[in-house]
């Protein structure tokens, strides 16, 4: 097995129609290479693939993140989008490990989210878990601030000071996703 990283430009048209399908994201399903270049230009892809290069998993690094924490905005790398063509064959959590490795020997300060039911893979994946927090984010859906939609925050690698910010966060004490404009 081989790991990867790839920028959004280093794609090819096979490998974006595959990620697609494994995502199967409705409203991705149809887009075209030229526009998920555009779409995910700020981002980068983690692989773990088999001798033949095919596709094991994938997890995506989101460049355009910010929080802001008492006035305070933080940019932080988000994980998303991990997915395993296969189930229970440990592709998943082999990649969550190189990746891990990867954001922390490149010093790239990098957090995740999950929803409670996941929360077993990434404590056997040893991926420390701030839980209950991701609720305490805001995200602005029209005019209105709501609820993140996931638990937990993941920690794949940050500094001690924005850790102990996001576990402080709750329901007097939230962030706000800040999008651009």
């Amino acid at each position: 097995m081989q790991y990867q990283v790839k920028q959004t430009d280093e794609l090819t048209e096979h490998e974006i129609e595959y990620i697609l399908q494994l995502w199967d994201i409705p409203a991705w399903n149809a887009m075209k290479s030229t526009y998920f270049r555009k779409f995910f230009k700020d981002s980068e892809f983690h692989f773990l693939l088999n001798p033949d290069d095919s596709i094991l998993a994938i997890i995506r690094i989101n460049f355009d993140f910010v929080l802001e924490i008492s006035g305070e905005r933080i940019a932080l790398a988000e994980a998303v989008g991990l997915i395993s063509n296969y189930r229970k064959k440990g592709n998943g959590s082999r990649l969550v490990q190189y990746f891990k490795d990867n954001v922390a020997q490149r010093n790239i300060e990098t957090i995740g989210f999950c929803h409670e039911n996941l929360r077993p893979f990434y404590e056997k994946c040893n991926i420390e878990i701030l839980y209950d927090k991701a609720k305490a984010i805001q995200e602005k859906v029209g005019q209105e601030w709501v609820n993140s939609e996931d638990n937990d925050i993941l920690i794949f690698n940050i500094s001690q000071e924005k850790k102990e910010k996001l576990s402080r966060l709750s329901s007097q004490n939230n962030a706000y996703l800040i999008t651009k404009e």
